[in-house]
């Protein structure tokens, strides 16, 4: 039993099967990750975790997002994400900015350069994620 979690017995086979399909999905994960942030750095300049900033702001109605909504939508710690979206702003691919209605929350945009990057880089995203995920 990990920590002080009282969970229901399970046979000793159940949970090597359950630790096995666990450390698939990582060994998956990481795999992936580094292929996509290998790739999208050589092709693109960008490292998997800014592509993915900017893939979910180009998803966004208006084209910006509050950073708390971003931070619930992105696999990044808070102090990540906020490095990663103050990178993103030194390289002029997005703006942060505050709310008018509400001084403690902050939205993140993408600039043209941002979309225009993005535009280039999510083919190679996309053909990758094709490749690993999609057969």
């Amino acid at each position: 039993m990990c920590g002080h979690v009282k969970l229901r017995a399970m046979s000793p086979t159940r949970e090597a099967d359950l630790v096995a399909r666990w450390r698939e999905v990582l060994s998956c994960y990481s795999d992936l990750s580094c292929a996509l942030d290998r790739e999208l750095q050589d092709r693109h300049g960008v490292g998997m975790s800014d592509f993915e900033v900017l893939d979910l702001l180009m998803s966004a109605e208006d084209g910006r997002v509050r950073m708390q909504e971003l931070g619930e939508r992105v696999y990044l710690s808070q102090s990540a994400l906020s490095r990663s979206v103050a990178r993103l702003e030194r390289r002029g691919l997005v703006t942060r900015a505050m709310c008018d209605q509400d001084r403690r929350a902050l939205f993140v945009a993408c600039t043209d350069q941002g979309r225009e990057l993005h535009a280039r880089a999510c083919p190679t995203h996309r053909a990758l994620l094709e490749r690993r995920l999609g057969g």
